[in-house]
């Protein structure tokens, strides 16, 4: 199984999470492996119908056009790694639906990712 945190949960089990877990989920979905999320009910956000209505983070295309090292002469230097002219969307989570979680483990048990099991957290 896999199993990953997050930093926010729709009130539809839509999980908002550090870029990278979305396809941790398609890949575990596609080999048929289960995949949890885990977090504290206070990460659930009951307001939020679905993680579409969450704001992704955009970090700085910088850290994606080019790599700081050093050179021959051990100065530190930033070159680009990307052709001149090109740009970058570099955000700093994703979105993973609830059709590809198998279940929320919380403090109060483990719920399904939809409407009816999260709510059943907080009634």
């Amino acid at each position: 199984m896999v199993i990953v945190g997050a930093d926010r949960i729709a009130a539809n089990g839509d999980v908002a999470n550090k870029i990278g877990t979305l396809e941790k989920a398609i890949v575990a979905r596609e080999y048929g492996v289960p995949f949890y999320v885990a977090a504290p009910t206070s990460t659930f956000d009951k307001y939020c119908i679905s993680g579409k209505e969450i704001p992704i983070e955009e970090r700085s295309e910088d850290e994606v056009l080019y790599q700081t090292g050093t050179d021959a002469n051990n100065n530190l230097v930033k070159v680009r790694i990307a052709s001149p002219g090109s740009h970058a969307i570099n955000p700093a989570f994703d979105i993973t639906p609830a059709k590809y979680i198998s279940g929320i483990i919380t403090e109060k048990g483990i719920v399904k990712a939809h409407y009816k099991s999260i709510r059943t957290l907080f009634d």
